[in-house]
């Protein structure tokens, strides 16, 4: 791997949108919660919600960022990429929880 491709791999997972901290975290308790209704969880109270969404968003944004320009979305986008990334997150951690019963 060069220097160069390094570099744009990097600058992807640490491109910023126009929204912000207190954004980051009503979209992030929203895409937890979103996510896990769409995963058929029991619910993971407001906290965890909040860290699930926005993990889910860094995950999301990370994998879309190779598609599309995840900076130029706004709410809308971000919410939608967060409950991308928080369906994935929830799923491998599924998958972890079964294979160690």
């Amino acid at each position: 791997m060069t220097t160069l491709a390094a570099t744009e791999i990097l600058a992807r997972s640490s491109t910023t949108t126009s929204v912000g901290w207190i954004g980051y975290i009503v979209i992030g308790a929203l895409a937890g919660w979103i996510a896990g209704k769409i995963m058929k969880g029991s619910g993971s109270g407001l906290l965890l919600n909040i860290v699930i969404g926005i993990v889910g968003a860094l995950i999301g944004g990370f994998l879309l960022s190779f598609f599309v320009d995840t900076a130029s979305g706004g709410w809308w986008f971000t919410l939608f990429t967060a409950i991308l990334g928080s369906v994935i997150l929830l799923w491998i951690v599924g998958l972890v929880q079964r294979s160690r019963t």
